[in-house]
């Protein structure tokens, strides 16, 4: 079994449990928990897991964010590929105020992170207002959020959502190798057994992973104008149909010029993983939060789930998978 970094001596932001209100440490107390994944400890809030810090920015975020009929929020559980996705829609939202072919392109010199920062893990983590006078039209964001648990002017306007799915196999295995990489010095490794028995019993990072899928596919099938469901999978086998199809649900479609001049095979080169991971910012970097850029960079592989599980934890999680998504339409 290949062996993970060690832990960082200063843990991301968003794992500073002392920073934490008085109000949100007196709300944990009434909260299920169980073993954490990244520090010692993991909360269930509103039906999902997820660390002290961020209910905290979760519950800011909830009150007080404001969204417009124009915003763009990317959506995934955590290790989906969003780092990608996040690249993808940056290049093609802003190609005419970044044209793809500029030397100086952002992508070049930003992590994606940092370019399409998260409601509640960046913006609303300290639980005041951001600043959003800096942004430009249309806002791109991110989350994690189930879709439940969406503020409520998201779920009101008119705003697109964006959701991008991974198998479930692929998606532990990068999950725990980033949360081995960023765990709280001193609290050693996790091993792939005990947490696999985590996330088949839904306890991991945003989870149940099969309710965060299930409930934004539901919407994509209720709202398709609204919410835009994407396979991983399927963007690695047709990147060039995937990308357009994105452009035509965000209403920018490539022009046949755009088409012509070879603006959407350069957006798929900038925003490889190959391309981006080699990157000096992405290999000697950091987010302002804490963690270093090489680490959103594990591997990017399908099907890289075969080099880790047994026979007995594929029929683990192979069991899960058929029962939960059964009668779904999901396939995996």
């Amino acid at each position: 079994m290949p062996t993970c970094q060690t832990s960082p001596q200063i843990p991301p932001q968003y794992l500073r449990e002392d920073e934490l209100s008085e109000e949100c440490k007196q709300w944990l107390l009434t909260l299920p928990k169980e073993r954490g994944w990244l520090a010692s400890h993991i909360y269930n809030y509103q039906g999902f897991w997820t660390s002290p810090r961020l209910i905290q920015g979760v519950i800011a975020c909830q009150q007080q964010f404001q969204a417009q009929d124009s915003d763009i929020i990317l959506v995934t559980t955590p290790k989906s590929g969003t780092t990608w996705l996040k690249a993808l829609l940056f290049a093609l939202i802003n190609r005419l105020l970044h044209p793809i072919f500029e030397q100086n392109h952002p992508l070049l010199v930003k992590n994606p992170h940092d370019l399409v920062p998260f409601l509640e893990l960046k913006l609303y983590i300290d639980g005041q207002v951001p600043n959003f006078l800096s942004f430009n039209t249309p806002r791109l964001l991110s989350t994690h959020l189930p879709f439940a648990s969406l503020p409520k002017s998201v779920q009101d306007s008119r705003n697109k959502l964006v959701y991008l799915c991974r198998n479930p196999r692929d998606t532990f295995i990068s999950l725990f190798h980033f949360t081995n990489s960023l765990r709280i010095e001193n609290m050693g490794t996790n091993s792939i057994e005990e947490m696999l028995d985590l996330f088949c019993k839904g306890v991991s990072i945003y989870g149940p992973f099969w309710n965060h899928m299930l409930d934004y596919w539901k919407g994509s099938i209720e709202k398709p104008k609204k919410v835009l469901f994407l396979m991983y999978e399927e963007i690695k086998e047709q990147p060039k149909f995937q990308l357009k199809r994105l452009a035509e649900f965000l209403e920018c479609p490539f022009s046949i010029e755009e088409e012509n001049c070879g603006v959407v095979d350069e957006i798929l080169r900038m925003c490889s993983f190959e391309n981006l991971s080699h990157l000096e910012v992405n290999i000697n970097g950091k987010l302002s939060s804490g963690e270093e850029n090489k680490a959103f960079f594990h591997k990017g592989a399908v099907e890289d789930w075969k080099n880790y599980f047994n026979i007995e934890m594929s029929e683990k999680l192979d069991h899960i998978i058929e029962q939960k998504f059964q009668g779904s339409g999901l396939r995996f």
